[in-house]
Parts: structure tokens; C-alpha cells; sequence
């Protein structure tokens, strides 16, 4: 690298300082100069690169990196280069789910960059990204493009397009990204890489950020101002509700007579939960919570009453649906919160909602207070001073969560079965996981059984996926929460279905020494949706793992003879195999007590049982069908529809 004066014209003391690199070299040094601030603690923001390459990027990004580990002095008169961590990931998508959950548990301060090459390799992030944007969790994507010189046309893996030339497979990116953008000269970077860290930092825009690099402008040189690579800090502010808007709020929160609050993701990731306790213990109000949410307040607070939704408890969801008032805090308000417009009954039901995001604020026509979640409740608190929702409304939530618990407790006890239901196991695990430690789980029918059974006791403990439920986020996620949180012990659930789907990312588990514990619950078939199917109509049709018989020509032959067990331990790790909950807690301690990544194969039960619950999911049936199981559930589907409506 070398510096020396640009050409604009100018002359002496104030001559523009520059230095030339490639697109791929200042990228890679941009980036390691960047930081987030909030609260007055500061972080590094991009704290690694995980990667995998191919042509369009092994030679760009992939030398920058290279260059970047040999050697990160910049030596040209500049500051230092930051050392760029570099992971080999297995999988692009994988990779993406690892950085998302690193940025989650980091409460979205910190986030990594993830390159891929050209095609398929760049266009396999591209679930990742959607799962990163609807989850509003940053994370930094660079996918490899074609010539931008266009000299090669059709190049290896190029979309073509005969309407136009600019059109290549990461379009597909811009749907599912916060902010897009696509490198065709050198110096378009400066902007849009300053305009990715303002998207990537700002609570009420973030996601996926995509920055599409074709494979010859990565590589290309130019003369940069060494003013682009100076250390920046980019303030995460606390917005404070308008003065207007909360006095508004207020109004309608004293009015109450039934009020609950609903904590959503964004309480966690604010840390706004001491102010979420001080607000409910204030004024009496009963909370509820989402799966992103769930641990906002502790488990064991007497205001804390569990899941509300299609997967909540019976008392959340008895609160919800006598609600006047629900005062939403940090939620997006999906099917599953909502149960599909059926969970609040109450005619003239009325939200407040308090969110960074107008956007979700406006949801359910409620009466906004777009602040940040912390800000927002310390404002509700104290314009609240005085005033309590009726003793009625906490007694009758006490009451109501003590009867769930009471009804629930024989899920987590041994079933006359040969085979332990997944609740037992959960049970087993929600005993022995200390606070704060971390479980995650991202799919199938076990999210549904863990947001109304498990007992989150704190912020960190409880990481579920479910804006988008992605199968397979699961075992890449707890190398991201792992490398996040290095101290706490970190448990991923995975089913047997979803351990087929992305079982790559043990490979960098194992490089990168990473001590997690991978459950895989073996039941031999889709749960979920087995469940759904036969209540459904559909009599569990195309669930199970079965051989195809000969005889009817279905999959309803012999179990699949494959080995979960031998499968991960060719990987290189400790792999132990159970069929009991008591065997399950001997090898939980063992892998607890053991300085690598461990993994435990489950044997439990297709069939459950599962927890009881009064949520619903609006799942359409078929409405004309020569199945009598069809039939029959089309007229189940139209009843449990009835109640379902607009908030207006």
C-alpha cells in the first residue's frame, strides 16, 4: 500500500491524503474501523467475517482477508488496520444463521459479515437474509456478481436476463433486505458502505444489508481518502416518545379495567427489562409474552403469566381475550401473538403500542408511542405515578397462571410410554440450565411446546427464531450465540428432521473449538407438522421417515436405517445416545461438565403428549374434499374462524 497525493488540483498542506487499494482491501479495512455505541458502552460492529469462496470472491474479498491476517498494519502513515477475524463457514446459508444469532445475543450492537462467491453460493444467504430482515436483526451481506466491465458475458453461474443488463440472481436479495445495493465503480463504495452502517445500527431499520460486489471490482484498484478509513462511532440513540403521544397513551391506559402488557423482542433488545418490572410492579399490570420476548421478565415474577398466542398458555391467552387495553411493547404483533386475529375478544378492545419502528407502532390501529422500548416504558411509568390497573385484574392473573401451572406440571413427568415425550426432556433442561445460560430452537412443534412451557429466568436465557422459523437455524445459531456469549453454556434443540437439513456447520464447531451442546430429539418424523396434517385433514400424510413399500407403493414402509449417532461423531465430536429423561440428565451433565462441543441423541416420542392450549392458527383447509378427515375438519376450521376480525 502506498500514500501519496490525490490529483485534484489543490497543492501543499492541504493536498487530499489517499492510498491505493483494491475495492476488496478497503472494504475489509472500512469495516474493521466501525463501531456502535449505546448507553456510553462501545463495541467493535463488524466483529468477523465468516466466508466461503469460489470465483468472484476468492481473489477479491478473499485476498483483502488474506492481506488482512498476514499483515494488518496499514503502514501508510495511517491508523493501524483492525485485524478482520476470519471463520470458515460450510454452508452460506448456514453462515448468515450464525451471524444472526451472534448479533442477537449481542442485543444487535455487534454483527459479522458473511461473503460468498458468485451464484449459488450468494444466492444460497438469501433465506438467511430473510430471516435476518423480519426478525429485525443486522446483519452485513456481500455476495459476488458478475463482470461489471461486461467483457465476459455470460460469465460462469450469470443470469441472463434479455431485458436488461443490469438484472443478476442477488435482485433476488432486494425483497429481503433493509438496504441494497450493488458496487459497479470503485468509488460508489464510499457512500453506500456509510449508508449500510447507518441501516445496520439503527433500531428502527435494520436487517439484512446487502452489498453486491461484481468479481472485477473487487479487485479493482483506486485511490482512496484515508478520511474513509478514520474510526467511526455510530450512536445507537434511546428515542424518547413525543410529549403529545404519551400524554395520549396515558389516557387510554388509565381508562383501563383489564389491561395486560405484551413484551415482544424489542424489551430484550433494548434491555429495557428492569424498566418492563418497574412498569408492571408500578402498576399492576399482568405481562404476557412473545417467543422473542419471553424473559423479558423473569419467568418467576408475579406478574410474569407466560406465552399469548397460537403456542401461549391458557392464562395468557383468558387475559388476552378480556383485555379493554393491550399495551404492546417491542412486538411485531404476528399470527402467532395475535392467533390469527382471534386472541383479543374484547369489542372494543384498544392497544397502545410502544415501539421504535412506526410501522409496528401503527399496528391494530393503536395509539403510537414510537420511542425506544427502555425510554418508552420509563416515561409511561412515571406519567403513570399514582395510578394501578384494579387488585381484580392481578389476583384473577395469579389465579389463572397457578391453574396452568398446576395443569401443565404432568407434561414434564414420565408418560406411560416407552419413549419420553419432548416435554419431559424441556422440563429436564429448564431444571438443570443455569440463568444464564442459552437455549435455542428455531422450528417444528417444539417452539410451540417450549413458549408455553419453559420458565425463562433471564434476558439471555431464551432464544427462539420464530419470526421466520427457519429449520436449520438452529445448530448454526449456537456457534454465533456461543461465540457471543462465551461464558454461558449454550444448548441448541434440533429435531431429527432439521439435523437433515444443515448438520455442516459441526465441521466449524469443531475447527473453531467451540464448546456447545447440540440435542437432537430423534422421533423419527416431522412432528409439527405431522400434528397439523392429521388435525387438518390430511391424516399425517408425507411426515414420517418410512422406506417406501413395495406393497401399497407409499412411505409407509420400515423406518429410515439412518444413524443420527455415527452421522455426528464422524464429524469429530462426543456424541452419547438416550432413551430415558433420567439417562437424558446423566449426559447432560456430562456434556455440561466437558470443555468440547457435545451432542445427544434423544429418542422420545412422535405422538407427544403435548401441553393443552386454547390458541389458534388460521391454516385454511380444503373446503371441498372426498376424505371424510377432510370434511370434517373444514367444519372445525370454519367455527374456530368465526371470532377472527380487524382491530379497529
Amino acid at each position: 500500500m502506498s500514500e501519496h497525493s490525490g490529483s485534484s488540483g489543490r497543492t501543499g498542506t492541504d493536498a487530499p491524503r489517499t492510498v491505493r487499494l483494491t475495492v476488496g482491501q478497503a472494504l475489509v479495512r472500512f469495516l474493521g474501523a466501525q463501531y456502535s455505541e449505546r448507553d456510553g458502552q462501545r463495541h467493535r460492529l463488524i466483529a468477523g467475517t465468516f466466508g466461503i469462496f469460489g470465483h468472484g470472491n476468492v481473489a477479491g474479498l478473499g485476498q483483502a482477508l488474506l492481506q488482512n491476517q498476514l499483515e494488518p498494519a496499514a503502514g501508510d502513515g495511517g491508523d493501524d488496520e483492525a485485524h478482520m477475524p476470519y471463520y470458515q463457514a460450510r454452508n452460506e446459508q448456514n453462515m448468515v444463521h450464525t451471524a444472526v444469532a451472534y448479533a442477537r445475543t449481542r442485543n444487535r450492537l455487534q454483527t459479522m459479515t458473511c461473503t460468498a462467491s458468485i451464484g449459488p453460493g450468494s444466492t444460497n444467504m438469501v433465506t438467511g437474509a430473510a430471516l435476518a430482515t423480519i426478525d429485525r436483526i443486522p446483519v452485513l451481506i456481500l455476495p459476488s456478481d458478475v463482470f461489471a466491465n461486461r467483457a465476459v458475458d455470460p460469465v460462469l453461474q450469470q443470469l441472463e436476463d434479455e431485458r436488461a443488463m443490469d438484472v443478476t440472481v442477488n435482485d433476488a436479495f432486494r425483497p429481503v433486505s433493509r438496504y441494497f445495493d450493488r458496487i459497479w465503480r470503485p468509488e460508489q463504495l464510499i457512500p453506500s458502505a456509510l449508508a449500510a452502517m447507518r441501516v445496520l445500527t439503527d433500531p428502527a431499520e435494520t436487517g439484512a444489508v446487502t452489498l453486491c460486489l461484481p468479481q472485477d471490482v473487487q479487485a479493482e484498484a483506486h485511490d482512496w481518502p484515508l478520511e474513509f478509513f478514520r474510526e467511526r462511532t455510530w450512536h445507537v440513540g434511546r428515542p424518547i416518545p413525543e410529549p403529545a403521544a404519551l400524554e395520549r397513551a396515558v389516557e387510554v391506559i388509565r381508562s383501563a379495567r383489564r389491561p395486560v402488557v405484551i413484551a415482544g423482542g424489542g424489551v430484550i433488545y433494548s434491555e429495557a427489562s428492569a424498566a418492563l418490572q418497574a412498569f408492571a410492579e408500578a402498576t399492576g399490570i399482568p405481562v404476557l409474552d412473545t417467543q422473542a420476548g419471553k424473559g423479558a421478565l423473569r419467568d418467576d415474577h408475579e406478574l410474569c403469566i407466560g406465552g399469548v398466542g397460537a403456542t401461549g398458555n391458557d392464562a395468557a391467552n383468558e387475559l388476552a381475550a378480556t383485555a379493554d387495553v393491550v399495551i404492546g411493547v417491542g412486538t411485531r404483533y404476528t399470527d402467532f401473538t395475535t392467533a390469527s386475529h382471534t386472541a383479543f375478544r374484547e369489542p372494543d378492545v384498544r392497544f397502545v403500542n410502544l415501539n421504535v419502528k412506526s410501522f409496528d407502532a401503527a399496528k391494530h390501529s393503536a395509539q403510537m408511542l414510537v420511542a425506544d422500548a427502555r425510554a418508552g416504558l420509563e416515561a409511561l411509568t412515571g406519567a403513570l405515578a399514582g395510578w394501578q390497573a384494579p387488585a381484580q385484574q392481578r389476583e384473577r392473573a395469579a389465579a389463572l397462571r397457578a391453574d396452568w401451572d398446576a395443569l401443565v406440571a404432568p407434561c414434564f413427568a414420565p408418560h406411560d410410554q416407552e419413549l419420553p415425550a419432548q416435554t419431559e426432556i424441556f422440563g429436564a433442561l429448564n431444571e438443570m440450565m443455569g440463568d444464564e445460560d442459552i437455549v435455542i430452537n428455531a422450528a417444528g412443534s417444539m417452539p410451540g411446546d417450549l413458549q408455553a412451557l419453559w420458565r425463562a429466568k433471564s434476558p439471555l436465557q431464551y432464544h427462539l427464531e420464530y419470526g421466520y422459523s427457519c429449520m436449520g437455524y438452529e445448530l448454526p445459531a449456537s456457534l454465533g450465540a456461543k461465540m457471543a456469549a462465551p461464558d454461558s453454556e449454550v444448548v441448541a434443540i434440533i429435531g431429527d428432521g432439521t439435523f437433515q437439513m444443515a448438520p455442516q456447520e459441526i465441521a466449524t464447531i469443531v475447527a473453531e473449538d467451540v464448546k456447545v451442546i447440540l440435542v437432537i430429539l430423534q422421533n423419527h418424523g416431522w412432528s409439527s407438522i405431522g400434528a397439523l396434517s392429521e388435525s387438518h385433514g390430511s391424516q399425517r400424510f408425507g411426515t414420517k421417515y418410512r422406506m417406501r413399500s413395495k406393497e401399497s407403493g407409499q412411505l409407509d414402509g420400515p423406518k429410515l436405517p439412518m444413524d443420527i449417532a455415527a452421522n455426528i461423531r464422524s464429524y469429530g465430536i462426543e456424541v452419547q445416545e438416550v432413551s430415558s429423561t433420567e439417562d437424558f440428565r446423566g449426559a447432560y451433565r456430562r456434556a455440561e461438565a466437558s470443555a468440547q462441543a457435545t451432542a445427544i441423541v434423544v429418542n422420545t416420542n412422535l405422538y407427544g403428549p403435548n401441553p393443552p392450549g386454547t390458541g389458534w392458527w388460521d391454516v385454511p383447509v380444503s373446503q371441498v374434499s372426498r376424505l371424510e378427515s377432510t370434511q370434517q375438519a373444514s367444519a372445525v376450521y370454519e367455527a374456530a374462524k368465526a371470532p377472527q376480525r380487524h382491530y379497529l
